[in-house]
C-alpha cells in the first residue's frame, strides 16, 4: 500500500523559506518520477514541480527561480526547497507520483503572510 506523508510546512512571512519533504513508503521510490502539487482554497489542485529517477526536474511558471525539487532514494524522500515565497504560494501541499498516480496524503498547510 503506497503512503506518502509530507511535513515541513507552516506559517512564514513574504520572502521567507520553508523545506518541505515527503517520505515515500509501497513504492520502490529510486525507479518513480516525483511531484511536488498544491491545492488553495476554492482552486483546483496544480503541479508545482517534478523530479524524474535521475534528477532532472521541472517547475511550473510561477515558481521557476525561487522553488527548488531534490530527491533522495536513500531516504524514500523528496523535497521542495522554497524561498521567495509570496502570499499567493498559501495552499496545501501534496507529493505525489510524476502522474499524481497514487493516493493522496494529507498534504502540508504553508501559509505565507504578507
Amino acid at each position: 500500500q503506497v503512503r506518502l506523508v509530507e511535513s515541513g510546512g507552516g506559517l512564514v512571512q513574504a520572502g521567507g523559506s520553508l523545506r518541505l519533504s515527503c517520505v515515500a513508503s509501497g513504492i520502490t521510490f529510486s525507479i518513480n518520477g516525483m511531484g511536488w502539487y498544491r491545492q488553495a482554497p476554492g482552486k483546483q489542485r496544480e503541479l508545482v514541480a517534478r523530479i524524474t529517477t535521475r534528477g532532472s526536474s521541472e517547475y511550473a511558471e510561477f515558481v521557476k527561480g525561487r522553488f527548488t525539487i531534490s530527491r533522495d532514494n536513500a531516504k524514500n524522500t523528496v523535497y521542495l526547497q522554497m524561498n521567495g515565497l509570496k502570499p499567493e504560494d498559501t495552499a496545501v501541499y501534496y507529493c505525489n507520483g510524476w502522474n499524481s498516480n497514487y493516493s493522496w496524503g494529507q498534504g502540508t498547510q504553508v501559509t505565507v503572510s504578507s
